[in-house]
């Protein structure tokens, strides 16, 4: 043959390599196209059933996430979402909050009932035009889910009240549901829940056929606040800071009782945001024990009452308050001052141009 056996060998070699590279090949490609038709391949949309419904107004591949605001980002995909938005944007009406709101009439389980609200609750945000052509029937049905069993359609109902309750028509509706809220948030001892219901309340004008119920629950709100999840206790005290500037419940505030360890609350280690609220929460408590209005009647105070916490002889907030004053975030910093003056200045002699200390806080050279 003219040629070397380890020449054949080697070229025989070299054959079994280059086939064994185009089998690679050939079966990566094979493996490509069967991933592509894969992905291609998509279940039908099952359009009567209410929980497609619900997934094809939080657009294709989202899930439904126990959420107050909208993702906007979900209008610019070509899902459902995004192209109702194009339609009502050319005056034209997509029906899906309607069909939406029609599907909630329906029995559903409480899995359905929760994907259907949250995508209500982004319409809502999302279409205006559609959310405003609501009627005071479909908030009735809306708060009837607030009865439900499963907390986490209660959590839903809550937001997507909260939703209508930024479209004007509908607040008045809406506050018939304010003693509902107010029992769940007491009674349950769920963190999203209360963030939620309290997200609602702060959202709205409470009316004083509320304040009753508001005095009972008054203990709840409290142990709300000195909770460990500042998302709720935020909430909490931004309620509470609205309902000490009402005269009829800033007593039922003070006398309230707390923990020992109250004053933990004005730590420099605790979040900026809750530090800043918890600051306009004593400014107004001492604000309002000032005014002549309360200063006329003398009142008496429980000994682990957030009076004596706060204002009480043995109370260290001038302490908590001087440390910050030197707080990294500005605002802290402006409002931890106002308090202090708050403190040394009643509200009756403020407009005078100098006005000598009220109390011994920042007396002997504080």
């Amino acid at each position: 043959m003219g040629m070397s056996t380890p020449l054949c060998l080697g070229q025989l070699d070299i054959r079994k390599s280059i086939v064994g590279l185009a089998m690679g090949a050939g079966a990566i490609y094979l493996l490509y196209k069967a991933i592509k038709a894969g992905i291609k391949c998509q279940p039908p949309l099952c359009s009567n059933s209410p929980i497609c419904i619900a997934r094809e107004c939080s657009g294709p591949g989202e899930r439904a996430l126990p959420q107050e605001a909208p993702a906007l980002e979900a209008s610019s995909v070509g899902g459902p979402t995004g192209l109702a938005i194009e339609r009502e944007r050319h005056g034209r009406d997509s029906g899906e909050l309607r069909r939406l709101l029609n599907s909630l009439e329906c029995k559903q389980d409480e899995y359905a009932k929760s994907m259907i609200l949250h995508s209500i609750t982004r319409c809502v945000y999302l279409l205006e035009a559609e959310a405003s052509a609501c009627t005071t029937d479909d908030i009735v049905l809306v708060g009837s889910m607030l009865d439900d069993k499963d907390n986490s359609v209660k959590i839903q109902a809550l937001n997507t009240l909260k939703a209508f309750s930024g479209i004007r028509k509908f607040r008045l509706k809406i506050q018939e549901q304010s003693i509902k809220v107010l029992e769940l948030v007491s009674t349950i001892w769920d963190s999203e829940l209360h963030i939620a219901g309290l997200r609602l309340l702060n959202n709205l004008p409470l009316p004083d056929f509320v304040h009753p119920q508001l005095r009972r629950v008054m203990p709840a709100l409290m142990d709300i606040l000195q909770s460990d999840y500042i998302l709720a206790q935020v909430q909490a005290v931004r309620l509470l800071s609205y309902l000490a500037q009402k005269n009829d419940l800033l007593y039922d505030i003070l006398n309230c009782q707390v923990r020992s360890n109250f004053l933990n609350l004005f730590q420099s280690t605790q979040p900026g945001s809750l530090l800043f609220e918890i600051l306009v929460f004593a400014e107004r408590l001492s604000e309002g024990r000032n005014s002549p209005h309360y200063r006329a009647v003398k009142w008496h105070y429980n000994e682990q009452s957030l009076h004596e916490a706060l204002f009480g002889d043995e109370s260290r907030l001038a302490d908590r308050l001087l440390a910050l004053v030197i707080h990294p975030e500005e605002e802290v910093q402006i409002q931890a001052c106002k308090v202090i003056v708050s403190l040394q200045c009643p509200q009756d002699v403020r407009v005078r141009p100098s006005c000598q200390p009220s109390h011994s806080y920042f007396n002997n050279g504080e």
